[in-house]
């Protein structure tokens, strides 16, 4: 079965920085897609990033372009969010899911793992 934990949530202020990590194991990692989605309270759960299989296509939501980037270490089973510039918008609790497409993933529908969330606060 596979296992999502994902770390580096956390408080910080406007303008800042943190790093999302998301360890997977239970199968071969680099058979799945990735991707990075965030629910804030009162709100649907959407997709912030996306990657494939071997970390060479990748796919961003427009609110978060330019500021967020997503990656993927297949030697460490682990995929990564770099987010820079943060805005109390991006307050969330954000989740790492795995899709058994091998390709960049845009429904969560077609996500077939999720991990548990970690809690990301940007004040202002």
């Amino acid at each position: 079965q596979v296992q999502l934990v994902e770390s580096g949530g956390g408080l910080v202020q406007a303008g800042g920085s943190l790093k999302l990590s998301c360890v997977f194991s239970g199968r071969t990692f680099s058979n799945y897609g990735m991707g990075w989605f965030r629910q804030a309270p009162g709100k649907e759960r959407d997709l912030v990033a996306a990657i494939n299989w071997s970390g060479g296509d990748t796919y961003y939501a427009d609110s978060v372009k330019g500021r967020f980037t997503i990656s993927r270490d297949n030697a460490k089973n682990t995929v990564y969010m770099q987010m820079n510039s943060l805005k109390p918008e991006d307050t969330a609790i954000y989740y790492c899911a795995a899709t058994e497409y091998t390709i960049v993933t845009l429904m969560a529908g077609s996500y077939n793992y999720w991990g548990q969330g970690t809690q990301v606060t940007v004040s202002s």
